[in-house]
Protein backbone atom coordinates (compact mmCIF):
# COMPACT_ATOMS: atom_id res chain seq x y z
CA UNK A 1 0.00 0.00 0.00
CA UNK A 2 1.46 3.35 -0.95
CA UNK A 3 1.28 6.28 1.43
CA UNK A 4 1.00 10.00 0.90
CA UNK A 5 4.76 10.54 0.63
CA UNK A 6 5.17 7.83 -2.03
CA UNK A 7 4.85 10.00 -5.13
CA UNK A 8 7.41 8.26 -7.34
CA UNK A 9 6.21 8.21 -10.92
CA UNK A 10 3.24 10.49 -10.27
CA UNK A 11 2.70 13.68 -12.21
CA UNK A 12 1.49 17.04 -11.02
CA UNK A 13 4.05 17.67 -8.27
CA UNK A 14 6.31 19.88 -10.37
CA UNK A 15 10.07 19.75 -10.72
CA UNK A 16 12.44 19.44 -7.80
CA UNK A 17 13.91 22.87 -7.22
CA UNK A 18 17.58 22.80 -6.22
CA UNK A 19 19.34 25.89 -4.97
CA UNK A 20 22.96 26.44 -5.96
CA UNK A 21 25.10 25.93 -2.82
CA UNK A 22 21.97 25.07 -0.86
CA UNK A 23 22.59 25.17 2.89
CA UNK A 24 21.99 22.07 4.98
CA UNK A 25 19.38 24.00 6.99
CA UNK A 26 17.55 27.15 5.96
CA UNK A 27 16.78 28.20 9.53
CA UNK A 28 18.16 27.45 12.97
CA UNK A 29 14.92 25.77 14.02
CA UNK A 30 15.38 23.16 11.27
CA UNK A 31 18.77 22.22 12.71
CA UNK A 32 17.20 21.95 16.16
CA UNK A 33 14.46 19.63 14.89
CA UNK A 34 17.10 17.48 13.20
CA UNK A 35 19.17 17.34 16.42
CA UNK A 36 16.11 16.62 18.57
CA UNK A 37 15.13 13.71 16.35
CA UNK A 38 18.65 12.26 16.50
CA UNK A 39 18.74 12.63 20.28
CA UNK A 40 15.36 10.99 20.86
CA UNK A 41 16.30 8.06 18.62
CA UNK A 42 19.71 7.71 20.30
CA UNK A 43 17.94 7.56 23.67
CA UNK A 44 15.78 4.73 22.35
CA UNK A 45 12.46 6.58 22.62
CA UNK A 46 11.63 5.50 19.07
CA UNK A 47 13.41 4.18 16.02
CA UNK A 48 13.69 5.36 12.43
CA UNK A 49 10.83 3.16 11.22
CA UNK A 50 8.52 4.50 13.93
CA UNK A 51 9.53 8.06 13.10
CA UNK A 52 8.88 7.55 9.40
CA UNK A 53 5.51 5.99 10.17
CA UNK A 54 4.56 8.98 12.35
CA UNK A 55 5.45 11.39 9.54
CA UNK A 56 3.50 9.33 7.01
CA UNK A 57 0.42 9.33 9.27
CA UNK A 58 0.05 13.10 9.05
CA UNK A 59 -3.33 13.96 7.53
CA UNK A 60 -2.75 14.39 3.76
CA UNK A 61 -4.41 17.82 3.65
CA UNK A 62 -1.98 18.97 6.33
CA UNK A 63 1.06 17.00 5.09
CA UNK A 64 1.22 18.75 1.73
CA UNK A 65 1.05 22.17 3.40
CA UNK A 66 4.06 21.53 5.65
CA UNK A 67 7.72 22.00 4.86
CA UNK A 68 10.16 19.08 5.17
CA UNK A 69 11.25 19.86 8.73
CA UNK A 70 7.74 20.87 9.77
CA UNK A 71 6.79 17.27 8.88
CA UNK A 72 9.69 16.02 10.99
CA UNK A 73 8.53 18.15 13.91
CA UNK A 74 4.98 16.88 13.58
CA UNK A 75 6.25 13.29 13.54
CA UNK A 76 8.31 13.90 16.68
CA UNK A 77 5.34 15.60 18.35
CA UNK A 78 3.10 12.64 17.53
CA UNK A 79 5.56 10.12 18.96
CA UNK A 80 6.28 11.94 22.22
CA UNK A 81 2.53 12.28 22.83
CA UNK A 82 1.80 8.64 21.96
CA UNK A 83 4.53 7.44 24.30
CA UNK A 84 3.33 9.64 27.16
CA UNK A 85 6.56 11.64 27.28
CA UNK A 86 4.71 14.92 26.79
CA UNK A 87 1.02 15.48 27.61
CA UNK A 88 -1.00 16.39 24.49
CA UNK A 89 -2.04 19.77 25.88
CA UNK A 90 1.60 20.90 26.22
CA UNK A 91 2.75 19.70 22.79
CA UNK A 92 1.05 22.45 20.77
Amino acid sequence: MSRLNDVGGLTGFGPIEREPDEPLFHSEWEARVFALNRLLMARGLYNLDEFRDAVERIDPARYYGLSYYERWFEGIRTLVIERGIVPPETAA
